[in-house]
């Protein structure tokens, strides 16, 4: 007589012989994941959270695949789809294995990093009065999960090449188009490619930008931040101000 059941994280199987019981214990894999954010790193207001994946769209997709986890470094699309979250649309090149090769029942995982900048124990006034004080690293990152649906309609293809290429040439003071270039070109490269779609269903945004310290201390990683001058300083300047 042969019973199992599943209790957490863990199913097991057992198996009466006569008088000899066998307990066989496997590892559930559950399907979804999640990112550990503290409460005070919690970014939950959804356009702020949408604002980042716009203004950095190039984000890790991650999947399931029969031999593991699968990673491709992808630009993406967010488009409002009448859900809370919206729908991200992309493109892989069609000898990526990952579009092939998916657990259905996992959902696909994109990364997206924002403003990120190493912050300096020298920084902070604790360090020239009592020495407790180590440096940290701060950064804006947002995880967005659902199925994700593989497309391979030209058409579908082709209208997604044109939207993504004009959100990205509008600075240009001279735009490039899709349809500047020969029709039979875009052609062949369209058949190279695959679609995608991944409708959010959870979106997670961690803000690790010195909540955890007091003003003295922020006022104090802003100036550090500032006399750097940098793009990637003034950036993270810009969040930590925003506490």
């Amino acid at each position: 007589m042969t019973r199992s059941s599943v209790v957490g994280w863990f199913a097991f199987s057992y198996e009466l012989r006569g008088c000899e019981l066998r307990v066989e214990t496997v590892l559930v894999l559950r399907v979804g994941g999640a990112v550990y954010i503290p409460k005070v790193n919690e970014e939950k207001r959804v356009p702020v959270i949408q604002a980042l994946i716009q203004a950095h769209p190039l984000a890790s997709l991650v999947t399931m695949s029969s031999s593991g986890l699968f990673a491709s470094h992808i630009p993406m699309v967010l488009e409002a789809d009448g859900s809370e979250f919206g729908v991200l649309k992309g493109h892989i090149s069609r000898a990526n294995t990952q579009w092939r090769d998916l657990t259905p029942d996992v959902d696909a995982l994109a990364i997206f990093a924002g403003p990120q900048h190493y912050i300096s124990a020298s920084w902070y006034p604790g360090k020239h009065e009592h020495g407790k004080e180590v440096p940290t690293w701060n950064y804006a990152v947002v995880h967005a999960y659902g199925p994700l649906r593989v497309i391979h309609e030209a058409d579908w293809l082709l209208k997604h090449l044109e939207g993504l290429t004009d959100i990205h040439e509008a600075a240009s003071p001279v735009p490039w188009k899709v349809s500047d270039a020969p029709e039979a070109f875009i052609q062949t490269l369209l058949n190279g490619i695959v679609g995608f779609e991944l409708p959010i269903r959870r979106l997670e945004g961690k803000w690790k930008v010195s909540q955890n310290r007091n003003e003295r201390d922020r006022s104090a990683v802003v100036e550090g931040l500032d006399a750097l001058n940098t793009p990637e300083s003034l950036a993270m300047k810009a969040l930590v101000e925003k506490i």
